[in-house]
């Protein structure tokens, strides 16, 4: 997940820094010396080292592993990774139940790291989410993020299975289109690959990975999806786990349709607390005087914009269900969210304006509200869900699950309630109900979740903690609105640094305050 929403169906188918020195009085040859090694962007005047690892993946033919070498070159693409960035392929098998057989090309993108070489601990691998986000196209949008690591990582990212570059799925109306046409769409075009995308698959890709980037141990961090892949890899591949950050993670306990309950319940719940603020501390407040009255307001919005929906720029219409998923990118956003939010529900109220709406949405940059025409992104999170999901439910069931979905939530409810249909006439088996994740023996993972998550609720990052297994999962709370606490918490940014640079966790318990405090 990565501030995504079920995406809109109908029954019975689915439609579906760079581093700065400057300012710096430099008195001394060695100063002097430090500041040469970084007078470019991402880049080291000292001659580069590359790290070995002598611990291949068990199983793979020779040519995949100590035959294999990345060839780094300039990237060609995305435009914001032409400069200072490298780009590479890496061959994996398709199946790897047939190591032998077809392989695939995984596109891979690395920001070199720009400290000295004796202090380099090796490549920090990045996961955004999604399921279906690009890492080649991610890293470059994201890097000030994770900038200040670069002292002491090659930070590196990669398009998943299903994903970008990476063997592509197609469920459009041809095998080019990157629209959505239905699971049969997606059985025509892409059939060979789909049972072949899941996350576990994408783990073992992350292992050959590990290898070929030259460590022995996996370094890693991912958010939100990406933290379903990080401990499905711990618990393949638990003597490889190196220093693993799971931000925002998902539930592993939950099944798919479990997730959409709890989802919705955590979105109304951070709906009520931003009504309550707004009642309180903005005026003329769109939302009127708390939760309650917010509900109402809200609900007449829905029944106003069912009936003609409002323009939102660009030839777009904003409907019912696109205002509760817009809102819903807000509050991803946490209390960074919430005066833009209010602002434009005002003017969607008071002048039938849905563009403000639209666009902050727009701005989160969610897997499903902000795909490039060229983007896969929002297919290969269906296919990828549901090549993890075994759940295939009857319409029974599906009745019983879309009534529990809708009364979860007065807000929200009924445009999360698509959800329940994503995977239900999917033509293969999926792997498991729910994540396996036990790591016996790895060494600790770092699991961060917020209490105020609205995607990946806080209890999904207790149950994930305590199934990696005793003295493996280590949980640090953040009291904190919206996806992702890092680095916008500074107790959060220290604590996962101090990990990453060296390996301590946080004491057990460590709560960092935030905006919820």
């Amino acid at each position: 997940m990565s501030g995504a929403h079920p995406t809109k169906s109908s029954r019975p188918g689915l439609s579906a820094g760079a581093l700065v020195v400057a300012g710096v009085l430099l008195a001394a040859i060695g100063a002097v010396g430090a500041w040469l090694q970084h007078d470019a962007p991402g880049r080291s005047a000292q001659p580069r080292t590359e790290l070995t690892a002598s611990n291949p993946p068990a199983g793979l033919p020779t040519a995949l592993t100590t035959g294999q070498h990345l060839r780094w070159s300039r990237c060609t693409s995305p435009p914001t990774a032409r400069t200072g960035y490298d780009c590479a392929t890496m061959k994996a098998p398709l199946d790897y139940r047939k190591p032998d057989g077809r392989t695939i090309d995984v596109a891979l993108i690395r920001r070199k790291a720009t400290g000295p070489n004796a202090r380099r601990i090796g490549s920090l691998v990045l996961n955004f989410g999604g399921p279906g986000v690009s890492g080649v196209s991610g890293l470059p949008d994201r890097l000030k993020q994770y900038e200040p690591l670069l002292d002491r990582y090659d930070l590196v990212s990669f398009d998943p299975r299903g994903v970008g570059a990476t063997i592509p799925v197609r469920c459009g109306k041809t095998a080019d289109d990157t629209g959505y046409a239905g699971a049969d769409a997606c059985a025509e075009h892409s059939g060979a690959i789909l049972p072949l995308i899941g996350t576990s698959h994408t783990a073992r890709d992350l292992d050959l990975m590990r290898y070929l980037l030259g460590d022995e141990r996996l370094h890693y961090f991912g958010v939100s999806y990406g933290t379903a892949l990080g401990a499905v890899y711990a618990h393949l591949y638990p003597s490889h786990v190196g220093r693993l950050v799971l931000e925002a993670p998902v539930d592993p306990t939950e099944d798919l349709s479990e997730q959409q309950v709890s989802q919705v319940e955590a979105v109304q719940a951070a709906f009520d607390r931003f009504a309550a603020h707004c009642a309180a501390r903005i005026r003329h407040c769109p939302t009127g005087d708390g939760p309650e009255e917010a509900e109402r307001r809200m609900a007449g919005l829905a029944d106003r914009l069912k009936k003609k929906p409002a323009p939102a720029g660009a030839g777009r219409n904003l409907d019912a269900d696109d205002l509760a998923h817009a809102v819903g990118d807000h509050l991803v956003r946490g209390t960074d969210g919430w005066e833009p939010l209010a602002k434009a529900l005002t003017a969607l109220i008071d002048d039938n304006d849905g563009r403000p709406l639209s666009k902050g949405a727009d701005d989160t940059g969610s897997a499903d509200r902000a795909a490039t025409p060229r983007d896969n992104s929002r297919v290969a999170r269906t296919a990828i869900t549901c090549a993890d999901s075994s759940l295939r439910p009857g319409f029974e069931r599906l009745d019983r699950d879309e009534a529990r979905v809708k009364a979860a939530s007065p807000v929200f409810g009924e445009a999360w309630s698509a959800g329940v249909y994503l995977c239900y006439d999917w033509p293969f088996d999926g792997e498991r109900a729910t994540l396996q994740v036990n790591a016996e023996g790895a060494a600790p993972v770092l699991v961060v979740g917020g209490t105020g998550d609205p995607t990946t609720p806080y209890p999904g990052a207790r149950h994930m903690a305590r199934a990696l297994g005793d003295g493996v999962g280590v949980l640090l709370t953040a009291e904190e609105e919206g996806h992702g606490t890092y680095p916008q918490n500074r107790c959060v940014t220290k604590a996962v640094d101090t990990y990453l640079r060296t390996g301590r966790t946080p004491a057990a318990g460590t709560v960092c305050r935030g905006s919820m405090s």
